[in-house]
C-alpha cells in the first residue's frame, strides 16, 4: 500500500511507513453509497480514514430523525474518539458516496497489543491529539451554525464559516440540500425557499452545492 497523504499519518517517514505496514495494524474496505460503516452502539478498536468518497456521521432518534453531525472528506479521521475510549458509538457513520475506507487499529498505539515499540507510535499518538483537539472544534462550529433562531441566520453563519475555511468567496460544500437541511437541523423546503429569498436578494449564487457569496459592502 502507497503512503496515503491524511492528518493522522503526518510526519511518518517511508521507513516508518513501511514498518507500521509490517504490523498489520491496517486495513481497507469498499463501501456502496448508503452503506453503513459503523452502527450505533457498536464498540469499535479502528478508527476510519477516508481513502475515496466522503462519509456522513449521522444521529437517527427513537423516531427516525436524522441529524447530520459532519462530513468527513478524503483522508479525513472518524471514529478515532470512540477507538480510544472503547465506548458504543453513539452515532452512525454512513457511506455518502460510493467510498473506500482504510480502518487503523488505535490499540496498536496506545496499548502493546503485541507490537514491538516503533517510532511511528508517538507520531501517530500526536497526529490523533491534534485530529481530537480540530473536532471539537469542528463540534462548536456547528452549535454557532444551529443556535440562531431563523433559518437565514443558521445561513450565514454556516456559509461564512466556510468562507473562513475556503478563504474565498466561492466555494463548494459538502452537502446537498438535504444534507446541508439536516445539518442546520431545518426543514429542507424551508430552506430552500430561504436560499431562493437571498439570491433574489442578491445576497448569494447558488447551483446545487457550489455557492458564490456576493460582495455587500457597495449594498
Amino acid at each position: 500500500m502507497e503512503k496515503i497523504r491524511s492528518p493522522i499519518f503526518k510526519g511518518l517517514t517511508d521507513d516508518e511507513w513501511a514498518d507500521m505496514q509490517e504490523s498489520s495494524v491496517m486495513k481497507s474496505r469498499s463501501f456502496k453509497k448508503t452503506e453503513v460503516i459503523f452502527h450505533a452502539g457498536e464498540v469499535t478498536c479502528e478508527l476510519g480514514v477516508v481513502l475515496s468518497g466522503n462519509v456522513n456521521i449521522e444521529n437517527i432518534d427513537l423516531w427516525g430523525n436524522r441529524t447530520l453531525l459532519s462530513n468527513v472528506s478524503k483522508g479525513q479521521v472518524f471514529a478515532e474518539t470512540y477507538a480510544v475510549c472503547g465506548e458504543p458509538l453513539m452515532v452512525d457513520a454512513v457511506a455518502n458516496e460510493n467510498s473506500e475506507i482504510l480502518f487503523f487499529n488505535v490499540r496498536s498505539v496506545t496499548e502493546d497489543a503485541g507490537i514491538r515499540p516503533a517510532s511511528w507510535k508517538q507520531k501517530i499518538m500526536k497526529n490523533m491529539l491534534d485530529i481530537l483537539v480540530r473536532k471539537n472544534l469542528n463540534l462548536s462550529e456547528r452549535s454557532f451554525c444551529t443556535s440562531p433562531k431563523t433559518i437565514r441566520e443558521r445561513v450565514v453563519a454556516y456559509l461564512s464559516a466556510e468562507v473562513k475555511r475556503a478563504g474565498k468567496s466561492q466555494l463548494k460544500i459538502p452537502f446537498d440540500r438535504q444534507g446541508m437541511a439536516d445539518y442546520l437541523n431545518v426543514e429542507r423546503s424551508a430552506l430552500s425557499k430561504e436560499l431562493s429569498k437571498m439570491r433574489d436578494e442578491g445576497m448569494i449564487e447558488f447551483r446545487k452545492n457550489s455557492f458564490t457569496i456576493k460582495d455587500l459592502k457597495d449594498r
